[in-house]
């Protein structure tokens, strides 16, 4: 699994193609200096993607989301430093604290073969045998494994599952399907 975040909904067999879909790769932690540049907090903190300046949209805490375009962009120790055009100040920067930075679905980098964004698993039904358990809401890092949070709809309260081989027999991300081994030892 490659290990872009995301907070990115809708099926999963939608998903591994949709190239209008966004997906979150980065928060804004706080201003840096006084001109506006802002500090990114990068949800894997390997990926370049940004210093590439691809088109990015932000989504404020509100919900709402804006349109926004790279100025210029470096990294530092543990962060990425960004320019916005149009936020020229430390408090257009301050107020974007806390917002997602999105870039499209298509932007990133292809996987290898076996490999997924943890974002194209969103919205996959999840089968125990014939039966469905629910659906993946979304994927958590945790530092022993990465978990699928599934949501059991009228079952109740979402299950987490870990992603390793003695819960998840397969994934199929093309046909947005989830087969898990037992779910035995999960609450």
């Amino acid at each position: 699994m490659n290990g872009e975040a995301s907070d990115a909904g809708g099926p999963a067999a939608a998903n591994a193609v949709d190239a209008e879909r966004h997906v979150a790769v980065a928060e804004v932690a706080r201003p840096h200096g006084i001109r506006g540049e802002l500090r990114l907090r990068m949800f894997n903190e390997g990926s370049d993607i940004l210093l590439g300046k691809p088109s990015i949209q932000l989504r404020l805490a509100d919900g709402t989301v804006r349109a926004a375009s790279i100025g210029s962009v470096r990294r530092t120790n543990k962060a990425v430093l960004v320019e916005l055009r149009g936020v020229i100040d430390r408090d257009g920067a301050d107020a974007l604290r806390g917002a997602r930075v999105e870039v499209r679905r298509d932007a990133l980098p292809p996987v290898e073969e076996g490999e997924f964004y943890a974002c194209d698993l969103e919205g996959a039904r999840v089968f125990l045998g014939e039966r469905e358990v629910g659906s993946v809401k979304t994927v958590i890092e945790y530092p022993s494994c990465d978990v699928l949070v599934v949501d059991r709809g009228a079952e109740g309260l979402a299950l987490e599952v870990p992603l390793v081989e003695a819960y998840v027999a397969s994934v199929d991300v093309e046909g947005g399907r989830v087969e898990l081994v037992t779910l035995e030892g999960l609450a």
